[in-house]
């Protein structure tokens, strides 16, 4: 175990100092972007930039790593993320902007795929779990460490900035002056889109919809913050507090859903987002206390819910399906990315900070209402396979694993259907 440990301390601490810069930044662009007087739409339009460099790298970065492998890639991304906070700090207009955080999305997609692809290549059967709640714990508490940076210095000066850029050039010294071995190449995904909606309308629908909840929330949480009158360290708390639900509920979540219908689960977690929002939207106003709570409980549905449209298209899927369906997943969950923004911005600026749980209240609806009429229409399978097991997710959900692996083609061959000629796109839709 402390081999394993030890041949991926560098990747783990690389992972740690990329995401607290990733944690500042995405707390310093929308405080900043208040500062600057920006409406909530401008926020969304280069929002929306960020979620399109992140959805075409999904496509793009496993090209290159085929090309020239996981460390040139990985440097490069990570100097992509560091020259691109640095330019938003540098040219402070929001046209730029747009450009600029599409580079970001871009960057950090692709990093997040380079290192988990690069983590399934270390792992076995035996510590997988372990390894993999490491690698989540690293990133949460980088995230959270990062967010709070920001009270340290002044959002409306270049300071933050560079500080974001320094802890991204820091991020390639521990992988760049690692003795530890290289990952082979990924194998190249490919995705069929409407095919996995035949197959699975709930995972299309639903990751749409968890999308728009995590992309609406992430490019405009720290904007609500701001316009609610929270100082930039109570703001950053209740991010942190967000964040710290969806740790806490992943795995029961997760749990649950492997021991009753996925979809059941989804409806519950639907309504819980319904209940959430709402209570937060009425709540502002009220002790900060009182408004980390409301987050811890609308975080504890607004993160998981991804990861239960991935496990459950991948129910009924072999071994070698799983990145044909992660890739298509996630280009579902990056539409709802480009979209939930886009939505959000303009109520917001009409109604006030309180618009943007009212929305996030009708996702979450949208989410578990699916999800319920899906049941109606079709019951669960039964005695057809084992269930996969359910894997928790990074803040922004990323591609499945290398699949193509050797560790992974070990994969138990009871979880298949009898009849493995069967093309998953021919099955019968749940």
């Amino acid at each position: 175990m402390l081999a394993s440990l030890s041949s991926v301390f560098s990747l783990m601490l690389s992972t740690l100092l990329m995401m607290v810069a990733f944690g500042l930044q995405s707390y310093v662009i929308p405080v900043r972007s208040v500062a600057e007087s920006w409406s909530t739409l401008t926020v969304s339009i280069f929002a929306t930039g960020y979620t399109l460099g992140f959805t075409l790298s999904c496509i793009v970065t496993p090209k290159f790593v085929l090309r020239v492998g996981h460390v040139r890639v990985f440097t490069a991304l990570i100097t992509l993320l560091s020259i691109a906070i640095l330019m938003c700090g540098l040219f402070v207009d929001w046209r730029a902007w747009i450009f600029f955080r599409a580079i970001s999305g871009f960057a950090i997609s692709g990093s997040y795929l380079v290192i988990e692809s690069w983590l399934n290549e270390r792992v076995t059967n035996e510590n997988r779990g372990l390894l993999f709640s490491l690698y989540l714990i690293t990133t949460m508490v980088g995230t959270i460490g990062g967010q709070y940076l920001v009270p340290l210095g002044d959002p409306t000066n270049t300071s933050l900035f560079i500080l974001c850029g320094v802890l991204f050039s820091l991020a390639l010294l521990p992988t760049a002056l690692s003795s530890s071995p290289m990952p082979a190449p990924p194998a190249q995904a490919t995705f069929n889109i409407p095919g996995l909606f035949r197959r699975s309308p709930v995972a299309v629908v639903g990751g749409v919809l968890a999308g728009a909840l995590s992309g609406a929330w992430l490019n405009l949480g720290g904007v609500f913050t701001q316009r609610i009158g929270l100082s930039t360290a109570e703001g950053a708390t209740l991010l942190a507090s967000l964040l710290a639900g969806s740790a806490i509920m992943q795995i029961p979540i997760g749990r649950a859903s492997d021991r009753m219908d996925r979809r059941v689960v989804m409806v519950a977690c639907g309504i819980v987002g319904v209940i959430s929002c709402l209570a937060m939207s009425v709540s502002i106003g009220s002790s900060p206390a009182m408004l980390y709570l409301m987050a811890a409980c609308i975080g504890s549905v607004l993160f998981p819910i991804y990861a239960l449209n991935v496990a459950h298209a991948n129910d009924l899927a072999r071994p070698n399906e799983y990145v044909e369906i992660s890739s298509g997943l996630m280009i579902t969950y990056g539409i709802g990315t480009i979209v939930g923004p886009l939505m959000v911005g303009p109520v917001m600026d009409r109604f006030g900070p309180a618009a943007l749980f009212i929305v996030l209240a009708v996702y979450f609806a949208l989410y578990g209402g699916y999800a319920a009429w899906r049941i109606l229409r079709r019951e669960q399978h039964q005695g057809l396979v084992a269930k996969t097991d359910f894997q928790a997710t990074t803040v922004m959900p990323t591609p499945g694993p290398d699949v193509t692996s050797p560790i992974a083609q070990q994969a138990d061959a009871d979880a298949l259907i009898s009849d493995d000629t069967v093309p998953l796109w021919e099955r019968r839709p749940e």
